[in-house]
């Protein structure tokens, strides 16, 4: 008997959704991701006005001053759907995975010198407190936020903080042990050191608007807390001391901060660059929130870099508003 194999091309109807489709300008194949995220926002047929904020639908562009003719001009330059995302995600636990083991198996925590370890801890551990305002202000966003463009990053944003936060406790009882937590608990709520920082983060819960929200916490305070933190305290003053170990288990905090910040990034150029009062606007709200996290942060700093904060922090803040000038915001 014989068998003969052939090839037989299939041509679809459609590329995509016709919904995307417009989108594009025609029926050309388009990706998960602008399949995961062009027009999903629901715009119609809303049953009533909320009764805890009459003057809004539930899902309201009016929400935010920040003004935007297509909410949907946002672009996420990692491409992220929900499929790329958790992919992404999985890759880099599996490399903290590898280094938590790598670090606990060698007992490389026994060689890190009792007071870097202690360093490590004070100025660590409470910042798990802080990684959880992230995650609730990133939920804000994606709840109150207009456009899937911006509340799907910032929903993705909302799991990493939580993410971050439990790394910082797993090092946190890796180093010492749940007392170590309580104490970091006791220190955010009544050492001074922490106070701005906690009340930097108490006062974002309470802002109404998703965009000024998102520069608070996005830009500003993230911006300048893991370079100042992860970077020059971790990665330079504590390694320096004999706590590389303590950079194995901070790697991904890096890694993420590189990453996301290529995000905030094109989402601050894109507003900035619909118009003029944008513009202006993203210029006052960044002003004013980076000098309040450059106070918040100056405190916590000292912990372990003391007479040097200064210095350190002026760079942290140069390289930011060198930052922002290349999205065109100028601070």
């Amino acid at each position: 008997m014989q068998i003969d194999l052939r090839t037989v091309t299939i041509k679809p109807l459609r590329h995509t959704f016709d919904h995307v489709a417009r989108r594009l300008g025609g029926d050309k194949p388009a990706s998960r991701y602008q399949e995961g995220t062009l027009d999903i926002q629901a715009t119609d047929n809303f049953h009533y006005r909320p009764t805890w904020d009459p003057e809004h639908e539930i899902f309201d562009a009016s929400r935010s001053r920040l003004v935007m003719a297509d909410w949907y001009a946002f672009k996420d330059p990692r491409q992220f759907y929900y499929g790329a995302y958790t992919l992404a995600r999985a890759k880099q636990q599996d490399t903290a995975e590898s280094n938590f083991d790598f670090v606990e198996s060698r007992g490389l925590v026994d060689v890190i010198p009792e007071d870097v370890k202690r360093a490590a801890l004070a100025v660590l551990l409470p910042l798990r407190h802080a990684a959880w305002g992230a995650n609730m202000n990133n939920a804000f966003i994606a709840a109150y936020g207009y456009g899937t463009a911006i509340t799907q990053p910032c929903l993705y944003q909302a799991m990493d903080q939580l993410g971050i936060a439990q790394y910082l406790s797993r090092i946190g009882l890796l180093l010492d042990d749940v007392e170590a937590l309580d104490a970091a608990k006791d220190a955010w709520m009544s050492d001074d050191a922490w106070q701005g920082l906690r009340r930097y983060v108490e006062d974002t819960f309470v802002l109404k608007d998703p965009m000024e929200l998102f520069v608070a916490q996005n830009v500003a305070l993230d911006g300048l807390l893991y370079p100042l933190v992860f970077e020059t305290i971790v990665d330079g003053v504590l390694s320096s001391q004999g706590g590389t170990a303590i950079a194995m288990l901070t790697q991904f905090m890096n890694a993420w901060h590189a990453e996301t910040r290529k995000w905030v990034d094109a989402t601050v150029k894109t507003a900035a660059a619909e118009s003029a009062a944008n513009k202006a606007l993203l210029e006052e709200w960044v002003s004013h929130w980076r000098d309040r996290a450059a106070g918040a942060l100056n405190p916590v700093a000292q912990i372990v870099l003391g007479a040097t904060t200064d210095e350190h922090l002026g760079e942290v803040i140069q390289q930011f508003n060198a930052r922002l000038a290349k999205a065109g915001v100028q601070v």
